[in-house]
């Protein structure tokens, strides 16, 4: 979101720029922003999205449903299990039904809660391809059929043929 002052300083770099004959969609292209937003700044609309009032959906789960979904979670035979496999047990075991998988996800994630289950190892992040350093010859091999010499030299000489017949219709 843009502050008050930049969008004041926005709005005198583009008055600036008109002044000295500059067009107003080249002015606003300049800073990155549309001929609207521009008009929208000079009128002095403050943004009311910071302040607006959401209302809590009518389908969102109550308290207590938050809650007894903690209390499925916490409970032994799935605490060691994510919640794609909880809600299909509760379903096939228990014929119960208390929120979506993503809801279980959404709610262990406001409670700090979500993280690898269980005695499984956390992912780790991967890093970037090994490199090789070559300080002599035949220490390293690979692999790279696209950029074989031998094949190129007949893809670049099937390529010939086919301008060369094309060239001669």
């Amino acid at each position: 979101m843009i502050s008050t002052s930049d969008r004041q300083d926005a709005v005198q770099l583009i008055d600036e720029a008109r002044a000295e004959g500059a067009r107003l969609p080249a002015a606003c292209a300049e800073l990155g922003i549309a001929t609207n937003t521009y008009r929208r700044w000079v009128r002095g609309d403050q943004d009311g999205r910071p302040q607006a009032v959401r209302p809590v959906p009518r389908h969102a789960l109550s308290p207590e449903e938050r809650q007894r979904v903690l209390a499925i979670c916490h409970r032994p035979e799935f605490a060691s299990l994510p919640p794609g496999q909880i809600v299909p047990r509760l379903l096939d075991e228990d014929g119960l039904y208390v929120a979506s998988e993503s809801s279980y996800y959404r709610i262990l994630r406001a409670h700090g809660e979500q993280h690898p289950r269980g005695r499984a190892r956390a992912p780790r992040p991967t890093g970037d391809p090994q490199r090789r350093r070559v300080t002599r010859p035949n220490a390293c091999w690979s692999w790279d059929v696209v950029r074989h010499e031998a094949l190129w030299k007949r893809a670049v000489m099937k390529e010939h043929c086919r301008w060369s017949v094309a060239a001669g219709r």
